[in-house]
């Protein structure tokens, strides 16, 4: 049997919703994984990778209320945080302040590697457009041949050199995430419900 998991980049993917289809961010991702494997697959388990976004109080609400759906389809969570940096502007020249989220890619990294040395997984399935996870990707592939990883893209963020590893790749649709919603109420325990962020219907 191909035990499977998922590492999700949620920030490349919510980045990449929100870019190209805004209306689709109440995504059941648990749903969304088993669109992209086989009936006779384990599925062991999803992970999701984000960070709260302290400075914004209402999105920070809408992402723990999406985030406690996921929990209730057994997604597990890891966090990585927010960093205040000082920049300044190429063109202007002027200094801003921005946020800046840290530690996902290492933390997909590491689970990526470390899950293959307790042999946790035949294939992980990594959702992501970025391409720092290359060198993690061929670490792993040169010290464990025989596991499988598969890229998918998120809408709008496929990248050629991900292409290019020696894994399997697909795309993220619009009729995956149309068919992988949550309903606009959710129920996340004997009796409690959650609805869906008002903004995001």
């Amino acid at each position: 049997m191909n035990r499977v998991i998922f590492l999700i980049d949620g920030f490349n993917l919510y980045h990449s919703l929100k870019d190209e289809y805004p209306k689709y961010k109440w995504l059941n991702l648990e749903k969304l994984c088993r669109a992209f494997i086989l009936p006779r697959d384990d599925l062991r388990d999803i992970y999701y990778f984000t960070a709260l976004a302290f400075w914004d109080k209402n999105k920070q609400t809408r992402h723990k209320i999406l985030i406690k759906a996921l929990q209730s389809k057994g997604v597990k969570i890891v966090y990585g945080e927010f960093k205040i940096r000082d920049k300044i502007c190429r063109i202007c020249h002027k200094s801003y302040t921005t946020a800046e989220e840290k530690r996902t890619d290492v933390n997909i990294a590491v689970h990526l590697l470390k899950l293959a040395i307790l042999d946790a997984y035949d294939t992980a399935i990594i959702i992501t457009g970025d391409t720092d996870l290359i060198p993690a990707i061929e670490a792993t592939f040169s010290i464990f041949p025989s596991k499988r990883i598969g890229i998918i893209f998120p809408p709008g963020r496929a990248v050629e050199s991900l292409k290019n590893l020696p894994t399997f790749w697909t795309k993220i649709r619009s009729s995956h995430l149309r068919d992988c919603l949550f309903p606009p109420q959710v129920q996340v325990g004997p009796s409690d419900y959650i609805d869906c962020p008002k903004e995001w219907l």
